[in-house]
């Protein structure tokens, strides 16, 4: 076991072809067991993940993190719609030859964790849904109007927008932010390729009409589901995630307090030992 590679800053980088795209991806932990697939946020791409979140989590389970096509290495262009991304994600995981995995979504990934859920049921075991929203959900179409406020804020004081996006601006929230940013440093090889602002903008579009589409019958989700985020999340607002957490049967919600979107990296010592019970039962 001593060969298994739990650093999230030490994951190789791989390709899988499927349907015309190479997606790249990384893989850590020990192989066996059901993998958790995880689907990162807006204008992210592989390099955005939190290692403290990443890292216990693959000393435990098989850990797979992707960029979806048209994001970071993955070739094609980003689709326009949630529901298209979730057709990818699916067609990348059978393309690994997976019958079974666990989802863990955060903010766009999380949409895209719902939709392939709906439609792939069979697919997926659990469901870790962290600062998300459900297909409908009020204000959600308002994410593209934060984020290039926030973006806008951030390059006038040559600050990273998740800083402003993720965390609150307070006593709390700004050590939180800076440490987040930093521990994103730590990977300094085999980097992701940054994603093009055409791709950002898709996503956006598809962002905004998952806010105006027909809500989705949550009530079908019959696995096991966590929903985590802030109190105070101004991307996806917080009471979309106690919306979720309402109409899906039997979830579980956890809002940490005085922390917005980025909640979970702000509590990545709270919410990482709540994460390896779930996905451990």
């Amino acid at each position: 076991m001593s060969n298994v590679i739990t650093a999230y800053k030490d994951a190789p980088v791989s390709t899988v072809t499927a349907g015309g795209v190479s997606y790249s991806y990384r893989e850590l932990g020990p192989k066996g067991g059901i993998p958790v697939i995880f689907l990162v946020h807006l204008a992210a791409t592989m390099d955005n993940w939190d290692p403290r979140i990443i890292d216990p989590i693959a000393e435990k389970h098989h850990v797979i993190t992707f960029s979806n096509r048209g994001v970071g290495a993955t070739t094609g262009d980003v689709p326009g719609t949630i529901e298209e991304m979730a057709e990818d994600a699916a067609t990348f995981i059978k393309a690994l030859g997976y019958q079974k995995v666990d989802l863990f979504g955060f903010s766009l990934g999380g949409m895209i964790a719902q939709a392939l859920v709906v439609k792939y049921p069979e697919l997926v075991r659990k469901l870790v849904l962290a600062g998300t929203g459900p297909a409908g959900g009020k204000d959600i179409d308002k994410v593209a109007r934060v984020t290039y406020y926030d973006v806008l804020r951030a390059t006038l004081t040559r600050q990273d927008p998740k800083e402003f996006l993720f965390f609150n601006r307070n006593a709390a929230g700004k050590p939180a932010g800076r440490a987040f940013i930093q521990r994103l440093k730590e990977r300094t090889t085999n980097l992701d390729a940054p994603i093009k602002t055409k791709a950002f903008q898709m996503q956006l579009k598809a962002i905004k009409k998952w806010g105006r589409t027909e809500p989705a019958n949550l009530g079908a989700i019959t696995q096991p589901t966590l929903i985590a985020n802030g109190d105070n999340d101004r991307m996806v607002p917080s009471r979309l995630s106690s919306d979720m957490h309402r109409r899906i049967p039997g979830s579980e919600l956890i809002i940490y307090p005085d922390s917005g979107h980025g909640g979970i990296f702000q509590y990545h010592q709270e919410f990482v030992p709540v994460a390896l019970e779930f996905l451990g039962r």
